[in-house]
């Protein structure tokens, strides 16, 4: 896996629903500070999202389907990011190496990985060979083989990430503290899956996901590079117009358990004991996910953050401190994360839910909020030099459902967050913690 990863519901809506009512086939131009793309619909119900930046001569896509962990269940957790890596390797007109040379010689790369509530399917190219590129994408997504004899190479590929999972500290306490926020609902699981899941994937079970979920109506076809609109639209339409319409179900979602204090220890080998405190945040469309994500950069955001400044600098505790909150489409999982020397494991714990405490009970002042905000909106707008990262905002949000004007909402939100809004947010979502203690076997 090579890529990383709703504030004012009413406004966000609204766009989507204006969109929504235009006739397919209809192109519609949306121009923001953050993102600006023409975002069109085919007849079969293919979103397509093309930006134009003439700055260097590189174009990228990015192809999203509404698949992932929040599509799987118990039972076959991790096929999707199974199928996406056998859709690589191999198509009725290309095994897998020859699918890496052609993306090679055009300059650039295509991937493919499953993640929580989207899978991608990832290219880059030199800008005169984007309508090559796209026809690879196109081939990969419309004639796979998945190839049974790949499929078993594929699965003990996959077996071994998700055993070596297990034997790391910090993400063994990641995966335990999600299946004990999250129980039996898909986010409670790494998008790797689950091991005795992903052993009993077969060929026929990718091949009905695939039937299943690779349907006009839920993906995203992001470009951005230098290339021009109406000559990508027409390729798009050349290569993607002939898929039969379809639309992929919603997912039937079972509900995580309530959120209440918890506290389990577990031991796995390694030199550093990690805590982990986890608590359910918003989801993307909630008035609250502005706050939420500053709350986060108080705490957790890089060197000017509380859990460096106070746990690390000022009390020696901690070799590392985050504060992580992704944005979901359900409610996302907040967790303050500390890692420190086993023996300091007892006084870390302390001085960690000290400060989550603390932040709930004292208004942050107006210096440190400022950092906070400037933090992430500095991180967010560096994560966005590059056609790659454009692409897949412009395709992740419309996946998601907000459309790519969602983030010129998010920022302004972000941005009007005061320090009451923090201390409101603070005490509503971190008074009951799940929390999980990963320690090295006692000697």
């Amino acid at each position: 896996m090579t890529r990383a990863r709703r504030l004012a519901v009413v406004p966000a809506l609204l766009i989507a629903l204006s969109l929504a009512a235009l006739p397919f086939g209809v192109g519609v131009t949306a121009q923001g500070k953050a993102l600006g793309a023409s975002r069109v619909q085919l007849p079969n119900g293919l979103t397509v999202l093309v930006r134009e930046n003439p700055t260097a001569p590189v174009v990228a896509f990015s192809l999203m389907t509404r698949m992932g962990t929040r599509s799987e269940n118990a039972g076959n957790a991790g096929i999707s990011n199974f199928l996406q890596l056998m859709l690589v390797r191999g198509t009725t007109s290309k095994n897998g190496i020859e699918i890496i040379e052609a993306a090679e010689r055009m300059g650039g790369s295509l991937d493919a990985y499953a993640d929580v509530d989207h899978a991608e399917i990832a290219a880059t190219a030199l800008s005169r060979h984007w309508s090559d590129m796209l026809a690879l994408v196109a081939d990969v997504v419309l004639n796979p083989t998945i190839p049974e004899a790949t499929a078993g190479a594929v699965k003990d590929f996959l077996l071994k990430q998700i055993r070596n999972r297990g034997d790391k500290p910090y993400d063994a306490g990641v995966d335990f503290i999600g299946r004990r926020l999250y129980g039996s609902h898909p986010y409670g699981w790494n998008p790797l899956g689950r091991r005795e899941a992903v052993d009993k994937v077969t060929r026929d079970d990718l091949v009905a996901h695939y039937r299943r979920f690779y349907v006009p109506a839920g993906m995203v076809l992001a470009v951005s590079g230098r290339v021009k609109t109406d000559e990508v639209l027409a390729r798009v339409r050349e290569l993607f117009g002939g898929m039969p319409e379809g639309y992929g179900p919603a997912p039937a979602l079972p509900s995580p358990p309530p959120l209440e204090n918890s506290r389990d220890v577990i031991e796995v080998p390694g030199a550093q004991a990690q805590i982990l405190m986890a608590v359910f945040g918003p989801q993307m469309v909630h008035p609250d996910f502005a706050a939420v994500k500053v709350l986060a950069n108080v705490l957790g955001g890089g060197m000017s953050g509380r859990f460096f400044s106070e746990l690390r600098d000022k009390q020696g505790l901690a070799y590392t401190t985050a504060a992580q909150y992704p944005a979901r489409i359900e409610r996302a999982p907040f967790v303050a994360q500390i890692g420190t020397a086993p023996e300091s494991a007892e006084k870390s714990e302390a001085a960690l839910r000290a400060e989550l405490a603390r932040v709930q009970r004292e208004q942050v002042g107006p210096e440190e909020l400022a950092v906070a905000k400037a933090y992430l909106l500095g991180n967010l707008a560096m994560d966005r030099r590059t056609n790659a990262r454009q692409a897949w905002y412009l395709a992740s949000y419309e996946i998601a459902g907000v459309g790519f004007e969602f983030l010129d909402l998010y920022e302004a939100k972000v941005r009007e967050v005061t320090a009451a809004d923090i201390q409101r947010v603070a005490q509503r979502y971190l008074p009951a913690l799940r929390t999980v203690v990963v320690r090295p076997p006692a000697r």
